[in-house]
């Protein structure tokens, strides 16, 4: 799944690059997708790693550009950790849209899962009430 929404992520930002030479709304809107899918396809087992992936898979797109092309996500002539911050800082906004929705979505799950697992180990014959 990580590396999926990575590829995709790194799509997204080639395709904004070559028709804005910045990163615009068209990265942002791939970002809550790959967020939202993400959570959507993870297996249970793995809810931890996307719940902490949003903000790791958005600095290290920031942190990339930033040593690759510092002009697309901040002034040119800021410093690289300078460079991160103003891009973390200007699409703050689909950051927090994309990690709510994963957690919502994570947390959803989690309850079905529970749910499901609640309604298995009843429906167990070999069970005996006493």
């Amino acid at each position: 799944m990580a590396n999926a929404a990575g590829l995709f992520i790194l799509l997204a930002v080639l395709l904004d690059l070559a028709l804005n030479r910045q990163l615009t709304l068209l990265f942002d809107v791939c970002f809550v997708l790959a967020c939202l899918v993400g959570a959507l396809a993870v297996r249970p087992r793995d809810f931890f790693l996307v719940g902490v992936f949003p903000p790791l898979l958005m600095a290290g797109t920031f942190a990339v550009l930033a040593l690759l092309s510092r002009g697309s996500v901040a002034d040119p002539h800021d410093g690289f950790l300078q460079a991160v911050v103003s891009g973390l800082a200007h699409h703050s906004g689909f950051l927090v849209v994309g990690y709510a929705l994963t957690l919502g979505i994570l947390a959803v799950r989690q309850v079905a899962v529970r749910h499901a697992g609640a309604i298995r180990s009843a429906a167990r014959p070999d069970r005996v009430v006493r």
